[in-house]
Parts: structure tokens; C-alpha cells; sequence
């Protein structure tokens, strides 16, 4: 059974979840693991302990070196509750739904690695069914073995490239890559390049995933300046133009992507002050280099705190850990600091690429704010464009009072897929900076959950700890 207090919950089971979870039990802390996920990994890692059936090259190395990790963590001793979906925290007390129903457990410290998303790529025809993430293409590949041949991937960044490569690796047919990443982006990226060099692994990897492209033949068109997607009732093709004029070709699959983002609603709800990352073009918490927010009791490490990668997390959630345990008295300051100083300064070296990633990668303002007033900006709600900048017109002044004028942001995803999507709009329409209109505030119920399971007792179900 969950116990009923512990010294640290973690929550998220990632790279970051996995790592602090590890480190703290490490220092005789108690801890409580919370995941969504039926398996540890989180997103990068996902179903690494499950066995594809896939060969190894396919998901590549990276994936499968987390296999260890997932490993050392399932026999750390922490109690980790796979399924937990967290709606609520108050003060101490995480309260939580599982397939057994609603519990809850005390913590003197959290620690959230909610991880990364998606950033959303409103174009028109972005909520017609065949229209998906890279992301959720690479959840079918590590999850079931399975892919949908004949696709259009489009947008720009690592994980584009990585999944198109994977595709190619697992022997399936692409139909086309459209790249809008966007001109000029590399020769401006370039000024970055002798810091990226200290990570240079990065870059060698990040060639590699070009040249197999490549070699498979596929066709790439590159800086896409303005996509649509057309159909009725599902996917039927898509229109895009570049400097060389317009194109269209039809598709009945689309993957869409343009980077990842920090998943912030969770840190958001809590309460813990943000910031807007200029680099990252993304809201995301203030953090000390520790991981500590803003709250006392509350960290953020791996993507959730900021977009680093797999190995930047595992180090923040070691890090985290070890404020963690200095803090409740488990290891004294002295010993912390000897602990984490080669943490530290691996996390800088792996970091240094990151200026480089951003300037390359930066979506161009025209996907991030779309110009087409029929687009579908909140897809819960279903507000477009349109609606929005007519409410900006009538003088509403930000994303909260945005909820007064057209319901976006009050679906079920709780703004996760528009927040961004509105942040950056109200200020491509107004002139103002991101961070001076600001986000949706984001209240408990972080999800939905049924009336049940707020009103209902502590699960006395079993669990295997």
C-alpha cells in the first residue's frame, strides 16, 4: 500500500523522476513516485522495460540506455505508483486517481518532472482527423511496434528528424518532409557554434539523423513559409508555399512538429512564480540552480524547469534530490555541495549546445502566431483566430480576461494545447512582450477527474510497492 506520508514525492517517472527518485532513496529518504504512465521512462524513455519487438537500431541507443536506468529505479525501493493521475495538491497532501480510485499521500517535499510537451502548431486544418504529432508517431513505434505508412511530416527540430530516421530504420514509407525551419536560421545559429562545440556529440548525432534522410530519398522541401491542410471530415491533402512559390500534394496522414516545451500547468496550478524564456519562447518556472521554485517546498527538474534533454534531466532530478535530502536534515550542506559539484558541471557542458538548438530551431512568428483568421487556436473550445483578435479589438487585455470573451482555455486540456497559442498571439496582436501578457491562470483540478474521485475515500485497493 502507498504509505501514508513520506519524506519526498516525485512526480513524473522520466528521466528527471527517475534519476531524483534514485538519488533520494540513495540518502535514506522515503519517496513516492507518481506517473501517469502505465511504465517507467516518461517520453523519451517510454515502454524501454517492455521489449519492442522492433530491432535495436530502429529506436537507436539513446532510447535503449534507458533500459538501465528504469532497471536501477524499479529496485530502489521508492514506491512508485504507475497510472496515478494528480489533480490536486494542498499544502503537504498530493491527491491522486488510479485504476483502484482516489488516494493521497503527504510529502514534506515535491518534486515535479512532469516533463516536456509539444509545442502547438495551429495551421488551418490542424484538428482534422490524420493530423498528428511527431510525438505521437514515436509513441505508436515505441509502444506497439506500429506506424502509419505514407505520411507527410512537417515542421522542423531534433525530434522531427529523429522519428523521420526512425521511420526509415523501422522500413516504412514517408511520403514527404516539408522543413520550416525557417531562412537564415543557421547562419544566425552560427555565432553559437563554439559553445556548442563542448557538446559536440550533439551535433554529430544531429548530422547523422540529416544524412540518413538523405540517403533513404526522401523528398524534403525546405523553409516552408505558410502550410495549410485541407479536407472534410478528415485529411485529404496539404497546400504550402516557399520562396519558390506554391505546392500541394494530398496525404491522408499528417505529423505535425515544431519543437518541445516545458509541461507547466502542474507548476502552474501549484502556484509557482514563472517566468517567459526568451530562448525557448516558452513560459517556464523560476528555479534556482538546485531546482527549488518559488514555493519552499516545491522543486521542478528535467524539461519541466526548462527544455535541456535527456541527460540534463537525470541530472537535475539527482540534484534535486540531494537539496532535497540537505534540506530534511539527511545530509548536511557541506556534503551536498561536494556531491553535486561534478553534477554541475556536467549539466553545464551538456547545456552548451543549447544556445545553438534554439537559434536554429526557433519557429518562425508565423506558426507560432497564425495570420488566417479561420484557424482553430483552442481546440476544446473551438475559438479561433479570429474570435481572439476580435476581443483583443474590444480592449481585452489578456489570456484570463480571453476566458471572459470566447471560453479558450476552459476545455478539458485546461490550455495545455492554446496557452502557449494565446500568449503569443495576443502579442503579435498588440505589440506587447509574451511576459507582459502572460499565461492562463491554471486552477486544481490540474485534469479532469470524476466527481468520485474528488468525494471518494482512499482507495483500499492493493498495489504492488
Amino acid at each position: 500500500m502507498m504509505p501514508r506520508a513520506v519524506d519526498l514525492a516525485v512526480i513524473g517517472a522520466g528521466p528527471a523522476g527517475m534519476a531524483a527518485a534514485l538519488r533520494a532513496c540513495s540518502l535514506g529518504l522515503s519517496v513516492a513516485v507518481l506517473d501517469e504512465q502505465p511504465s517507467p521512462g516518461g517520453q523519451i524513455y517510454r515502454a524501454v522495460t517492455q521489449g519492442s519487438t522492433l530491432p535495436a537500431n530502429v529506436l537507436g541507443p539513446d532510447y535503449h540506455s534507458g533500459r538501465d536506468l528504469a532497471e536501477r529505479f524499479a529496485a530502489c525501493g521508492a514506491h512508485y505508483r504507475p497510472g496515478a493521475l494528480i489533480w490536486q495538491i494542498q499544502n503537504d497532501t498530493l491527491d491522486f486517481t488510479t485504476s483502484y480510485g482516489p488516494d493521497s499521500v503527504q510529502a514534506k517535499r515535491i518534486v515535479v518532472a512532469s516533463g516536456a510537451m509539444e509545442r502547438p502548431f495551429p495551421v488551418k486544418g490542424w484538428t482534422l482527423p490524420g493530423v498528428m504529432t511527431a510525438g505521437a508517431a514515436q509513441i505508436m513505434l515505441k509502444t506497439s511496434a506500429t506506424a502509419i505508412p505514407d505520411a507527410v511530416f512537417v515542421g522542423s527540430g531534433p525530434l522531427l528528424y529523429l522519428v523521420v530516421a526512425q521511420y526509415i530504420r523501422a522500413g516504412v514509407p514517408i511520403a514527404l518532409v516539408l522543413d520550416t525551419t525557417p531562412r537564415g536560421a543557421r547562419l544566425r545559429a552560427a555565432r553559437h557554434l563554439p559553445g556548442a562545440l563542448r557538446a559536440a556529440s550533439y551535433l554529430g548525432k544531429g548530422l547523422g539523423l540529416l544524412r540518413e534522410i538523405r540517403r533513404a530519398g526522401i523528398r524534403v522541401v525546405s523553409h516552408v513559409e505558410d502550410l495549410s491542410i485541407e479536407g472534410e471530415g478528415a485529411v485529404t491533402g496539404l497546400r504550402w508555399r516557399t520562396r519558390d512559390g506554391e505546392e500541394a500534394a494530398s496525404a491522408t496522414q499528417v505529423f505535425l512538429h515544431q519543437g518541445v516545451i516545458p509541461n507547466v500547468n502542474l507548476a502552474m496550478a501549484l502556484g509557482c512564480r514563472q517566468l517567459w524564456d526568451e530562448s525557448q519562447r516558452c513560459w517556464r518556472p523560476e528555479l534556482d540552480r538546485w531546482g527549488r521554485s518559488s514555493l519552499p517546498n516545491v522543486f521542478v527538474a528535467g524539461d519541466a524547469g526548462g527544455i535541456a534533454g535527456a541527460l540534463s534531466a537525470r541530472l537535475a532530478g539527482d540534484l534535486a534530490a540531494i537539496a532535497v535530502a540537505a534540506e530534511l536534515d539527511a545530509l548536511d550542506d557541506a556534503a551536498a555541495e561536494r556531491l553535486a559539484a561534478p553534477l554541475f558541471a556536467s549539466q553545464r557542458r551538456d547545456k552548451a549546445v543549447r544556445p545553438f538548438i534554439e537559434e536554429l530551431y526557433r519557429p518562425a512568428a508565423q506558426f507560432r502566431a497564425p495570420s488566417d483568421d479561420a484557424v482553430i487556436i483552442c481546440r476544446c473550445e473551438e475559438v479561433t483566430r479570429g474570435a481572439i483578435a476580435a476581443a483583443v479589438a474590444e480592449k481585452c487585455a489578456g489570456p484570463n480576461q480571453l476566458k471572459s470573451f470566447t471560453r479558450c482555455g476552459m476545455g478539458p486540456c485546461q490550455g495545455r494545447m492554446c496557452g502557449h497559442s494565446v500568449s503569443e498571439l495576443m502579442s503579435a496582436l498588440t505589440g506587447r512582450q509574451p511576459a507582459e501578457i502572460g499565461y492562463l491562470r491554471i486552477r486544481m483540478p490540474v485534469k479532469p477527474v470524476t466527481l468520485g474521485d474528488i468525494a471518494g475515500e482512499r482507495s483500499k485497493g492493493s498495489y504492488a510497492s
